[in-house]
């Protein structure tokens, strides 16, 4: 099993929307980073957990933990052209984007990034490094036990 930690803005979908969804399980279609891509795509395996982060607002943090519930398959947002994600380039026969399903385990109080940055057992975790700006990173198994022994 691996862990990542999976960023989405509230605005676009949030905690809140996850929860809402029928069996609280959604496509993390919209990815267009190849190095996201190609963790999904490449390493995600059913079961791997998941911290879910919310970035780009007030108060950006761990706000929940998911699992993957279904591998990767073809993003069906690269051959809509009424779709933001639409990529021209990409063919049913050569798809360029991925995606996997995943499934609200649970909520969490949130854990700012403030605080993750407050524990020398955390100072490698690679959202908390100066200039990552991936959507998806993978998280070591002892920063994934700890941050758990924080909730």
């Amino acid at each position: 099993m691996r862990y990542w930690l999976m960023k989405s803005e509230p605005y676009e979908f949030s905690i809140d929307d996850f929860a809402a969804l029928p069996k609280q399980t959604v496509a993390w279609e919209g990815v267009r980073n190849y190095q996201s891509r190609n963790f999904m795509r490449n390493q995600m395996n059913i079961g791997d957990q998941v911290f879910f982060y919310h970035s780009c607002c007030k108060d950006p943090g761990i706000m929940g933990i998911a699992a993957v519930s279904k591998p990767a398959y073809p993003d069906a947002t690269q051959f809509n052209p009424d779709s933001k994600y639409f990529d021209p380039k990409a063919s049913l026969n050569n798809p360029r984007w991925f995606n996997v399903e995943l499934t609200l385990v649970q909520r969490t109080r949130l854990i700012p990034i403030k605080e993750l940055r407050q524990y020398a057992k955390l100072h490698r975790m690679r959202v908390l490094q100066t200039g990552n700006r991936l959507s998806i990173t993978p998280v070591d198994p002892a920063e994934w036990q700890f941050i758990l022994s924080i909730l």
